[in-house]
């Protein structure tokens, strides 16, 4: 395969099993959770919060350390489900946090009926902007919205990066014109951030060393295994030579 495969391009079976053996499914940490969190006002044990594309939990358990109310979570991967709940137990989060096999194209929930939805590094998988337009009609008046989402730094750069993103994800655009669609959408913006790069480097990168010699070993002579690590791999090279360029920004915003 091409090292100009994205990982949509792979079985989302052996995707599951892969971004499972790690914490967190995309660039994030506790501390930049908690910072989105401290943007958002008015929560109590009352609230009604959901993550959409909560993968195996890693953000959700610690919105729900610090955020009063209940947490729907969902995702497309039973697997990431299962995970999720389980650890949701352990953790002793179980009487206020679930996880719900779904698709974010077709929220289970009904209008106005949520206080904060949040999404870190998933909203892209129906589009930024379509994202924020379909979701708002789930918040309540005077409703928060926290997703994270990849954006450009710069307003032009190389052009090696510059393909990779554009065919991987098209609607990748600069932090102002991403603000912008968040005004567009019907919210008022509240904050924007960009993740700092160890997000992606401690927390995201340097976990998957270990996870792809597991993953490896478990799918010894796996052509399409051994090509999904290298696709990683090669993700995280170009990371170190061109974070200076890209990266993900949180926005928190206001339904109006």
């Amino acid at each position: 395969m091409s090292e100009d495969l994205s990982i949509h391009d792979f079985d989302y079976s052996l995707i599951c099993e892969y971004f499972a053996l790690l914490e967190r499914q995309g660039p994030g940490s506790p501390a930049q959770t908690l910072r989105a969190l401290s943007f958002i006002e008015g929560l109590d044990a009352d609230s009604r919060i959901a993550d959409i594309g909560c993968g195996t939990g890693g953000q959700t358990r610690v919105l729900a350390g610090q955020a009063p109310g209940s947490i729907t979570a969902l995702d497309l991967f039973p697997d990431f489900i299962h995970r999720f709940n389980d650890k949701a137990r352990q953790a002793g989060l179980d009487d206020r946090v679930r996880g719900i096999v779904g698709s974010m194209e077709a929220l289970p929930f009904a209008d106005e009926e949520l206080d904060l939805i949040w999404s870190e590094g998933a909203i892209y998988n129906v589009g930024f902007e379509r994202g924020l337009r379909e979701w708002r009609r789930f918040l309540k008046p005077g409703g928060y919205l926290a997703v994270s989402e990849a954006c450009w730094f710069t307003e032009s750069r190389p052009e090696e990066i510059e393909r990779f993103w554009v065919e991987a994800y098209p609607e990748i655009d600069t932090l102002a014109n991403k603000v912008q669609q968040v005004q567009r959408s019907g919210y008022l913006p509240v904050a924007t951030f960009i993740l700092p790069a160890q997000c992606w480097t401690e927390h995201f990168y340097t976990p998957q060393v270990a996870a792809q010699d597991a993953f490896l070993r478990l799918h010894p002579d796996n052509a399409a295994a051994a090509d999904l690590v290298r696709e990683q791999r090669h993700e995280a090279d170009l990371y170190r030579r061109y974070g200076q360029y890209y990266g993900y920004a949180f926005f928190i915003a206001q339904k109006c």
